[in-house]
């Protein structure tokens, strides 16, 4: 680690699920002095291992992660809630004489450290009714090209269908009168200052990303998935209302236990939702012009990004 006052830049991992960021992020910490940070909504959440591919115990005894199992998945979890306990570990890992490694798909906990939170007006009930009784009469893709028309950059992030982000995006606009876009770019980032060096870990054959992400569910179904949200859906004070049971896979075997769906339909709608997910991952990432991009599938790859990190501890 470098003995002047100037820290080095903090370095994070970030690519769409089923990239084998985890993989990457065990390989770098055997070899170079780092702590691994979990940059993911769902692995802050204790129960909720299978489904979000959380490191078995195993490895976490051996390569402790920071920002894993720090929730219990009937409290919510939220980007400024990231923001505190980033701060807190990165702190932490580099009074030790360690470079934390932040590993992730969340892109929006990534935005919120690289960027800062924007400050957002309350929901407001009124407006939201107004806009909710305008999507009844004229539907959800004719209010999305409204908010593509307002805000382009929001909407290329936000599905077609996605009426809940479609809502909450004009909702902040008819209240504010600025874009979601126009309040993120005048955030301020909270907390320390703090430098970044991003890589992008991302399959660039998609066909056979889609294959890792099918093949990778199969393996879940048969490591016990739907027991462990089983266990989840008994203990009677869990909803799907929750940010954790929202999580993807989650809410869809969790429909399948409340008898809405069979397994089948369950298990199709997860790996197709994961499939959008990959895609949208890929849609932030994309539109970030600071990333090196690394190709998961390249076998020199992994040298390469470890050379670039281990500049960094020097």
């Amino acid at each position: 680690m470098t003995s002047t006052s100037i820290l080095p830049p903090v370095p994070l991992i970030m690519g769409p699920t089923a990239a084998g960021k985890t993989d990457l992020a065990l390989e770098l910490a055997d070899r170079l002095p780092v702590e691994i940070v979990s940059v993911d909504s769902a692995m802050v959440y204790r129960g909720l291992d299978i489904g979000s591919g959380k490191p078995a115990r195993e490895v976490l005894a051996r390569v402790p992660h920071h920002l894993i199992d720090i929730r219990d998945p009937s409290e919510p979890y939220s980007a400024g809630l990231f923001l505190d306990d980033a701060h807190r570990a990165i702190a932490e890992i580099r009074a030790r004489g360690k470079l934390p490694l932040l590993v992730g798909g969340t892109m929006l906990y990534f935005r919120a450290l690289r960027r800062g939170l924007a400050e957002l007006p309350v929901a407001d009930s009124r407006v939201r009714a107004e806009i909710d009784a305008e999507a009844h009469a004229r539907g959800w893709p004719a209010m999305h090209a409204e908010l593509a028309s307002i805000d382009p950059v929001a909407a290329s992030r936000i599905r077609i269908n996605d009426s809940q982000r479609i809502q909450r995006a004009l909702e902040v606009f008819r209240i504010a009168g600025r874009t979601l876009t126009e309040l993120h770019v005048a955030a301020k980032r909270a907390g320390p200052e703090l430098q970044f060096h991003g890589y992008a870990w991302v399959p660039q054959d998609r066909a056979r990303l889609y294959a890792a992400i099918e093949k990778r569910f199969q393996q879940m179904m048969q490591a016990g998935f739907l027991e462990e949200v089983a266990r989840l859906y008994r203990r009677g004070d869990l909803h799907e209302h929750l940010p954790a049971i929202r999580s993807v896979g989650y809410r869809q075997l969790w429909e399948h236990l409340t008898g809405a769906v069979t397994l089948e339909q369950a298990v199709q709608r997860a790996t197709l939702a994961t499939r959008h997910l990959a895609r949208r991952q890929l849609v932030w990432l994309r539109a970030d012009r600071e990333l090196q991009w690394f190709d998961a599938l390249d076998s020199s790859s992994v040298a390469q990004i470890e050379r670039k990190i281990a500049s960094l501890c020097s």
